[in-house]
């Protein structure tokens, strides 16, 4: 058993610790192992931490969730990448929320080029086409494909991309270990192989209702932009489109039949300013770096140095990852003396995380 993993998900087991409440325990105490061990007089000084969540940490119920966990992680070639890790997307510090850890079964890659592919289960089958062959272009230009492995829309993405040799990310709304649904499961073990499965949900979570709009902001936070395809008015692809808006994404549309339901979304997005997509071109010249002069495939800037953070770094670069913060900001919107965050600062800066601006401003590089 890994003891990394059984003291995260143990801390993570806790009741009442969400994931700002662990960020933050983790910016006092460094790691999960030492909050589970504190005493609970230095767990009181923690802000939202109460007495009912004291009196769990040191309860000791969460030990037997931990084990059995680390159990089924190792029987499932399941990992777990912490937000401290070089191979935790940083683009998830600028979602709410951001999880602590991902499960992840497959290939991880922190920082490549992608792009959210989203829209109706009960596709048409134009959906259906324009979805296979738009997944397909991107791949085929190097772009990994990021959707939600449910039926529709997002199958017909994850199989174009794949089928164009490329790279796809299923973010789940159950566990990895749960093939739901249940025909995909063919699809599930080419993801794993050639791309990857993410959830921030335990093992054996089922497929919940409630659990699909936290899959949402994932989805939207791992990609540089979001194409909806086909989606009726009220439809969880569009809560996938706002979490792109207030993420500072892109979103695309591709028009649809006026005359039907599916269309009505995606034709009501283009009216309040989404992008209409009627080529992988209109998709790609919105991505920095793209030349559209290019004869062979276009050409993108290097991706940004992969880095670990350690927690207190991982607490001024989540805010930092949302907008540019003078220096007294940082230290009053955290929990760090202002020693401690000019230190950090200076740590960021040697990475490569973050860059200075006049005004002792500073900004996610």
């Amino acid at each position: 058993m890994k003891m990394e993993n059984y003291y995260w998900l143990g801390l993570k087991a806790v009741p009442g610790i969400g994931n700002v409440a662990f960020r933050r325990l983790l910016e006092r105490f460094d790691t999960p192992e030492a909050v589970l061990k504190a005493s609970p007089v230095s767990l009181s000084g923690i802000r939202g931490i109460t007495a009912a969540i004291i009196e769990s940490v040191k309860s000791g119920e969460w030990r037997r969730f931990a084990e059995e966990e680390c159990r089924r992680l190792e029987a499932g070639s399941v990992r777990l990448v912490t937000y401290l890790s070089s191979e935790y997307p940083k683009s998830l510090f600028e979602i709410p929320d951001p999880p602590p850890f991902l499960y992840i079964k497959g290939e991880l890659r922190s920082h490549e080029l992608s792009i959210a592919v989203v829209g109706s289960r009960r596709a048409t089958s134009y959906g259906l086409m324009t979805t296979g062959k738009m997944a397909e272009a991107l791949a085929n230009h190097g772009v990994c494909v990021v959707s939600g492995m449910a039926r529709g829309v997002d199958t017909a993405a994850h199989k174009g991309a794949l089928r164009a040799g490329g790279r796809s990310i299923g973010v789940l709304g159950c566990g990895v270990d749960n093939m739901y649904p249940p025909e995909n499961r063919l699809l599930f073990e080419e993801m794993a192989a050639k791309g990857c499965l993410v959830s921030e949900f335990p093992l054996g979570t089922m497929p919940l209702a409630e659990n699909f709009p936290r899959r949402n902001r994932i989805i939207s936070g791992l990609s540089s932009g979001v194409l909806v395809v086909e989606a009726a008015e009220k439809s969880g692809s569009l809560i996938t489109a706002q979490f792109a808006l207030e993420h500072g994404r892109d979103v695309f549309a591709v028009p649809g039949n006026i005359a039907c339901a599916t269309s009505r979304g995606c034709n009501r997005l283009i009216k309040q300013g989404a992008k209409l997509v009627d080529c992988v071109e209109d998709i790609l010249e919105e991505l920095q770096g793209y030349d559209r002069e290019s004869t062979g495939s276009p050409l993108f800037q290097s991706p940004p140095r992969t880095f670990a953070l350690s927690p207190k770094e991982a607490a001024i670069y989540e805010l930092l990852a949302r907008s540019p913060l003078h220096i007294d900001d940082i230290i009053s919107q955290t929990e760090l003396t202002a020693g401690e965050v000019s230190s950090m600062l200076l740590h960021l800066e040697l990475k490569g995380a973050v860059t200075p601006l006049p005004g002792t401003h500073y900004a996610v590089a």
